[in-house]
């Protein structure tokens, strides 16, 4: 006969099993069989009636908040027009709460009874506890289109924007959503597909002027081929997700592990939490825990979701939204690590000595609950004696304890090298219209520096770990700079009257010395541009060739599964390596793992290309109403045709054609990147500081015209250089150096040198 669960023993499973909550769960969980059965519906009862848990059809719950993301039943609006909602997720003890749903305007009308997936903001008013926006309604997933909007006699259609797409949408009169001829709008289709004519859509937002930056990111992604549109099957199946338990898991929900991003972030799939080390072998040392969304629990091999995972390869992240990796319902809720809320997730234990070398590691399957979600500014503040009621409990025993640990990983730092870069990233700035209000340079905070430390180490706790269990993985790559780039950026240097070491093994300490040294001068800019272009891109592969850049032997993607498809290649084979479960790593993954790295790889360079246009195009907008202004700035790059100058005050990148620069002939030196003219030598080149008039600038394109007006603090002579061919063999260039046709001539030359290559030796 089984023994009757106490309360206590009851509560506790509920708590540790959410998704096992059925009275036949509970049941089979004590081996309660038969008439048996009667005396634990008593206690079940016994604890509904003290408050203690909630019977919501045949299962039991008790949280004590809506999840960021749920399912709510819209009911009927109110005198006053307003829409709320009931919440279909609520298990709570109290009262249930109150939803107001905050409609936009190109939301589709809500009527009662709609069913609809939305998220979820606490507010503190008077007539209800929550408000929620739309994200879509339960079992529609229609189809979206963008294009451009032409107005009939009744209604119009819409003429999508895709070069793929050979079919336009009939929009009737009343679904127009008050779109004029020539607008850049979004559309959803409205009912089945006929076999006669046009197939219908609806309006669902108006972008205005295809130029206007609200539509830019759009076009960027349609332009780049990146999916926007989920397949109803993904939909369905992350919509069916349910939150994971205790089960076969480490409990780690006691642990203050906390996570620290943007205060714009959308997700948080990384927490940590570090403490000193009680060992007395290692004094001054340190604990590290990292703990990351277990993303594979819900994406399993060869799913819909995994599918459509591999396809997109990675999210992209634009301005003013995101096209995520994942479908909502995982990557801002189910695998989010929100405050307060139990999240599956593998998390790794590191113990570092005090000099920040890492001693060992070890890899847990578990369950955790953020202590707060912190953002990088509040974190920095607290450390910096500026501490807020928000951070104030987590000073002394979390914030505290993970900057003494960051301190050790600097260390180990400055004696690994990595390749250390000064330049500044930006970010832009947009209004509710999607209008860009300012162009601002991100602070890199020590806050900033102490998550990356922490993910790189996690990253390549990873790697070694399935290195050494001989499991196979995605390895991330950064070879080596090939020979030819680097003798560039020697000869970059040269000029600069500085030194790049020749004739032996290139390390980042050697690039780090080159940095060092043209800090504070006027050609530091110059000399980290160089080295960066010096670089090759970064990619995935199956075979481990190191990371350049980190002065890293092994080195894996495993912190950022939500966002990138190679971080769950990599949590799939921890959890098969370590016999966590049976959604590892398949066969059939691994069989086409070379694939796989292919594939994402391309997909991550679509992305930044992607990005960068759209970067592009929102300063070209933003610089619009500028034309005609003056602005300094600095050579960049020079080709044939002209050469590209960043601006100081933006970033953005232009371009002065090299017709504009006088009536001389220019002579393209690709090796030396320069332009030189052939009558007067007036030189341009990478790094040379310059004031420009903006003479142009193309929304729609991204691009922008400039005028050189100086070059080096001297002014551009007026009409100089005749016709080509004609003058002076011998000028003075508005920097005062002399320079003659013999360097024409010289630099000509370049070109047919021997060019040296890089062997890699493979192990």
């Amino acid at each position: 006969m089984a023994r009757i669960p106490t309360k206590a023993e009851v509560l506790d499973w509920i708590s540790a099993n959410p998704t096992q909550t059925s009275k036949r769960d509970i049941a089979k969980a004590f081996g309660i069989k038969g008439a048996e059965r009667i005396d634990l519906k008593r206690v079940l009862r016994e604890l509904e009636a003290e408050g203690h848990l909630e019977k919501r059809k045949r299962s039991y719950g008790d949280p004590d908040r809506l999840p960021p993301v749920t399912v709510l039943l819209v009911k009927a609006p109110n005198e006053d027009g307003d829409l709320f909602a009931q919440p279909l997720e609520w298990h709570g003890e109290g009262v249930e709460p109150v939803v107001l749903i905050i409609p936009r305007a190109s939301d589709p009308a809500l009527g009662e009874g709609d069913r609809i997936l939305a998220r979820m903001t606490v507010v503190q008013n008077e007539d209800h506890n929550y408000e929620a926006r739309l994200i879509r309604r339960i079992g529609s997933n229609p189809k979206r289109v963008l294009g451009i909007f032409r107005k009939g006699s009744e209604g119009g259609r819409v003429v999508p924007i895709e070069k793929a797409s050979s079919s336009e949408f009939q929009v009737a009169e009343d679904a127009t959503h008050g779109a004029r001829d020539g607008e850049l709008v979004e559309a959803e289709q409205a009912g089945p597909k006929t076999r006669m004519g046009l197939p219908r859509a609806r309006v669902v937002e108006r972008l205005g002027d295809p130029s206007a930056p609200k539509a830019v990111s759009l076009i960027a992604i349609h332009q780049h081929g990146i999916p926007d549109h989920f397949p109803d099957r993904v939909i369905e199946q992350a919509d069916a997700a349910k939150p994971v338990g205790l089960s076969g898991r480490t409990d780690l929900r006691d642990m203050p592990l906390v996570t620290i991003d943007p205060a714009d972030a959308r997700d948080h799939d990384d927490a940590c939490f570090a403490h000193a080390d009680d060992d007395p072998e290692n004094p001054g040392g340190h604990i590290i825990w990292v703990a990351i969304a277990d993303v594979a629990a819900y994406v399993k091999p060869g799913s819909p979701l995994d599918r459509e995972a591999r396809k997109r390869g990675n999210s992209s992240y634009f301005p003013d939204r995101v096209v995520p990796m994942l479908p909502d319902r995982l990557s801002g809720d189910l695998c989010s690590l929100h405050e307060g809320v139990p999240r599956a997730c593998l998390a790794v234990r590191m113990k570092i000595d005090a000099e920040g070398n890492k001693i060992s590691h070890k890899f847990v399957r578990g369950l955790m609950k953020s202590a707060a979600s912190l953002h990088y500014e509040e974190v920095q503040d607290a450390m910096d004696g500026r501490v807020s009621e928000r951070t104030e409990p987590f000073l002394e025993e979390v914030i505290k304890p993970l900057y003494a640990a960051y301190a050790a990983l600097v260390e180990a730092r400055k004696r690994r090298q990595p390749l250390d870069l000064d330049l500044p990233e930006r970010k832009i700035v947009l209004n509710d219209k999607g209008e860009v209000t300012s162009v601002n340079f991100r602070d890199r905070l020590d806050a900033h520096k102490l998550i990356e430390e922490f993910m790189v180490l996690a990253n390549v706790a990873a790697a070694e770990t399935l290195i050494k269990k001989r499991s196979p993985l995605l390895f991330r790559i950064h070879e080596e700079p090939e020979q030819e780039k680097l003798d560039n950026l020697r000869e970059t240097a040269q000029a600069a009257g500085l030194n790049l070491a020749k004739g032996q093994v290139l390390q980042t300490r050697h690039l780090n010395a080159l940095l060092n040294a043209a800090a504070g001068t006027d050609d530091a800019e110059l000399i980290n541009i160089s080295t960066l272009r010096s670089m090759q891109q970064a990619y995935y592969a199956q075979e481990n060739f190191g990371h350049f850049g980190l002065a890293l032997r092994n080195y894996a993607h495993f912190t950022s599964p939500i966002r990138r498809y190679a971080d769950l290649i990599v949590h799939r084979s921890l959890i098969k390596a370590h016999g966590w479960g049976d959604d590892g790593l398949s066969v059939e993954e691994i069989e086409q793992l070379e694939d796989t790295a292919t594939h994402i790889s391309q997909t991550e360079r679509r992305s930044m290309v992607a990005e960068r246009d759209t970067t592009d195009r929102y300063l070209a907008s933003y610089l619009s109403e500028r034309v005609g202004n003056e602005f300094a700035g600095r050579i960049s790059g020079v080709a044939r045709f002209g050469a590209f100058v960043k601006l100081d005050e933006t970033g953005a990148d232009g371009l002065v054609p090299v017709r504009s620069i006088g009536r001389e002939f220019f002579h393209f030196d690709a090796d030396a990147g320069t332009l030189m003219g052939v009558d007067t030598g007036l030189t341009i080149a990478i790094g040379m500081r310059v004031t420009v008039k903006l003479v142009q600038a193309a929304p729609v394109t991204g691009g922008l015209e400039l005028e050189l007006l100086s070059l080096e603090d001297a002014a551009m002579p007026k009409g100089h250089g005749g016709r080509p061919g004609k003058g002076s063999g011998r000028r003075r260039s508005p920097a005062g150096r002399t320079v003659t046709r013999r360097k024409v001539e010289k630099s000509k030359h370049k070109a047919a040198k021997t060019k040296r290559k890089v062997t890699r030796k493979r192990k």
